[in-house]
Order: structure tokens, then C-alpha cells, then sequence
């Protein structure tokens, strides 16, 4: 774990009051009809959330949460040619990567769980296999700093926030409208239409305003990641081949990723040190 990986539990503990919140809203309907008290449903959603680092539920339960699929026998044998060149080079057998496809018509690849590496079908189709090894030393550089970590943690947290932020959305949405169309004549009832969707509408704001936070954070945090990660891959000797594959991309950034000039131009900075070394090791 590195300092990357302890900055990402920022958002963590951001989100934990507006989780615990959320964790109210859905507890107090159960307790009515069940009994269970407040503290078992917050557990048992924390539990849950520990299955998804078994590398047999993210293999199964994540890839098809965010859309990834098993390579084709065209991708396979490229991308298998590429992870285990990677992984034996640093020892990392061991370790039980699984690497997922998603199709996109985008250059892209990213690390998530504490296992899965997922690159997208355009990377494996343009990328030679230099560049594919960069990539992929980069995405399980994130694996290897933890980083993923805080953010797996961050998602499960945020889950009933966002769902609560739409279904408080919602609600407002119908009250106001109901509250339009059989309240008219009666002031009584006008009053308290106006009152329950004020109530959905706060708690929509709540949880809404909770979410755009944690994300706000998350993509702050995320930036210094991508840093550490490039670092590490320089420090293996794949920092060529990484920067020759983001040269291929726009070079724009997002709202998680430093533009790819920028990252070149920090691993080139990195690696100037080193000319002269043996090539093959960047050692």
C-alpha cells in the first residue's frame, strides 16, 4: 500500500455519515415489520461488501456489474501473451489476476476489485504488444499499490446513497404533481402536499449532495493514484512502453486521469536518468 492508496480512503470517510443516514432511512420500514434493529442491517450491508474482494464473486458478480466480458479467442492469445510476460517479470504468479474485456470504441483500461485488470476491445485490437504490456503494468500497478481498494469500499458505501437520492427525487416529483391535480380545493390539503414533497425534496438534496461530493473527492484522489501508478511501472521498467501507448490516446484527461502529455512527460522525466541502461530492463 502506498500513499495513493491512503488519500483514496478520504472519500471513504466522507461518505461514511451520509452512508450511516441512508443506512436510517432503510432500516426504519424493516423495523417495523421484522424487529431487526439498526445495527444488524449496517453490518450485514458492510458484510456484504466484504464478499466482493473474493476473487471468485469479483470474477463473476463484478465483470458483469460494470459490463466486462471474457476475451475472444482473437483477444485471448494477445492478451495472454502480455499478462504473463508482465506478471513474470515482477514475480506476481501468485497473485490471482483475472483480465475482462469491455467493448468501447475508446483506448481505455482500468483496474477495479482487488483482481480484476479490464482493458477495452479497441486497446486489444490497436495496441502492438509492447504497449499492451504497459498498459496492462499499469493497471495492475493499481493492484499492487491498493488503490483499488478504498475504491471498491467507496462504491459499496455509496450505492444506497444514490439510490436514495433518486428515490427521494422521484417522490418529490409525484407529490408536487399529485398535489397539482387533487389538492387544488382544498387548502388543508394543498398545505400538506407541499409539506411532503419539501420532506422528499430535502432528502433527495441530502443524499444527493453526499453523492456529489464523494465523487468530487474520488476524482480528485483518483489523479494522484494514476501518478503513483506510473511511477511504479517505471520503477519495473515498463515506463516506455506505457508512454508509448498513451501517446496513441487524445491526450485530454478526464476527470480521474491527468491528461496522457502530462503523465508522458512525468514518466520521460523518470526515465531520463536512466539512458544508457540496459533497455530490455529499464533497470
Amino acid at each position: 500500500m502506498d500513499g495513493a492508496a491512503l488519500i483514496a480512503l478520504v472519500p471513504v470517510l466522507v461518505v461514511i455519515p451520509v452512508w450511516l443516514l441512508a443506512m436510517v432511512v432503510l432500516w426504519w420500514p424493516l423495523s417495523l415489520v421484522s424487529g431487526v434493529s439498526y445495527v444488524q442491517v449496517a453490518l450485514g450491508y458492510l458484510l456484504l461488501g466484504v464478499i466482493l474482494f473474493v476473487p471468485l464473486v469479483q470474477r463473476r458478480l463484478l465483470t458483469k456489474m460494470i459490463g466486462a466480458r471474457k476475451p475472444t479467442t482473437t483477444e485471448a492469445p494477445r492478451l495472454q501473451k502480455a499478462f504473463n510476460e508482465v506478471t513474470q517479470a515482477w514475480h506476481l504468479r501468485r497473485h490471482n489476476f483475472a483480465v475482462g474485456v469491455v467493448d468501447d470504441d475508446d483506448l481505455n483500461a482500468f483496474a477495479c476489485g482487488g483482481h480484476l485488470v479490464v482493458v477495452t476491445s479497441y486497446a486489444v485490437r490497436t495496441l502492438d504488444h509492447d504497449e499492451l504490456c504497459g498498459v496492462l503494468a499499469h493497471e495492475i500497478c493499481h493492484h499492487l499499490g491498493s488503490h483499488t481498494i478504498a475504491l471498491t469500499i467507496n462504491q459499496w458505501l455509496i450505492m444506497p446513497v444514490v439510490m436514495l437520492a433518486r428515490v427521494g427525487s422521484f417522490l418529490r416529483n409525484v407529490s408536487i404533481a399529485a398535489t397539482d391535480n387533487f389538492a387544488r380545493g382544498n387548502d388543508y390539503a394543498r398545505v400538506a402536499g407541499h409539506i411532503v414533497s419539501t420532506v422528499f425534496a430535502a432528502m433527495a438534496w441530502v443524499f444527493g449532495s453526499g453523492f456529489a461530493i464523494a465523487r468530487y473527492l474520488t476524482n480528485r484522489v483518483g489523479r494522484s493514484a494514476e501518478f503513483s501508478a506510473d511511477r511504479r511501472v517505471v520503477a519495473m521498467g515498463y515506463g516506455r512502453q506505457l508512454a508509448a501507448a498513451l501517446r496513441r490516446t487524445t491526450g485530454s484527461g478526464s476527470s480521474t486521469h491527468p491528461p496522457a502529455r502530462t503523465r508522458i512527460a512525468r514518466i520521460e522525466a523518470v526515465l531520463r536518468p536512466r539512458k544508457g541502461r540496459h533497455p530490455s530492463t529499464g533497470l
